[in-house]
């Protein structure tokens, strides 16, 4: 049996019709945020798919990120005897930049990809357009709560994330390099700004919008069948993925030419 594939102006097409779908989904959500029409027991129950149910994987990856990164940097700092600035260099790294990339990289992996798949097979089935049917518009009722449900929990989990991954550090430190957990925090209390945890709250709500939007986008486009809902769910994770650092690139510019104080 011949496979069918697609030509390379057509793929490209597509591409270019997901992406103005999605900034298309994005202004649609914002309009709904500003009517103020949601479903709190949608809210609710996509809260805990993108919170509790996530929260495991979430510390996991950034305590030992947060062990790595200090094995790292105490490695070459103690060969400049600058072993107090373990701590603050572990400050401006993982504070401000990996721990939201992480946490927002595993929920874009755990529920963005769910995203997809769920409003894929919807898609593919026809329960969106008995949605329509029943003169429920599936904006409302099944994106707006997803967005909602990711902006509130995503930087929450940041949060957690950020603290667990303090945590393996000063445990990396005090196991491998005999730093006092005293002198690691004290470093990281120094180098580290309240701005910053306002930046890391505001970076989880942006990184929580683009996992939500971009799910659900490529689940709502899906055509086909079983086979497209899953390359759906897998392209949703990867764009994703590009999404964030391209967002947090700019993000961080915008900083540097306008720190908050």
């Amino acid at each position: 049996m011949a496979v069918k594939v697609q030509p390379k102006e057509n793929l490209e097409l597509l591409w270019i019709v997901r992406f103005f779908a999605v900034v298309l989904l994005l202004g649609q959500v914002w309009l709904r945020l500003l009517r103020g029409k949601t479903y709190h027991r949608k809210i609710l129950e996509h809260m805990f798919t993108a919170g509790p149910a996530s929260i495991s994987p979430v510390l996991l990856v950034n305590c030992f990120a947060g062990m790595i990164f200090t094995i790292q940097t105490a490695r070459e700092l103690i060969k400049y005897d600058a072993v107090n600035s373990v701590g603050g260099a572990f400050a401006l790294a993982f504070c401000r930049e990996l721990a939201p990339i992480l946490t927002a990289s595993i929920i874009a992996g755990q529920v963005g990809s769910a995203f997809a798949a769920e409003l894929g097979a919807m898609r593919v089935t026809e329960q969106i357009d008995a949605l329509y049917m029943l003169r429920t518009d599936p904006i409302d009722y099944l994106v707006l709560p997803r967005v909602v449900a990711c902006c509130l929990m995503v930087p929450m989990l940041t949060i957690f994330g950020l603290v667990i991954g303090i945590i393996g550090g000063v445990f990396a430190g005090a196991q491998f390099y005999q730093i006092l957990p005293e002198i690691f925090l004290e470093s990281v209390r120094n180098f580290l700004q309240p701005a910053d945890l306002f930046i890391v709250l505001l970076k989880g709500l942006i990184f929580g919008a683009i996992v939500a939007i971009n799910g659900c986008s490529w689940g709502l486009t899906t055509q086909g069948g079983a086979k497209q809902v899953g390359e759906s769910a897998t392209t949703a994770v990867v764009t994703t993925w590009v999404s964030i650092f391209i967002v947090d690139f700019f993000l961080s510019l915008l900083l540097l030419e306008h720190p908050i104080t």
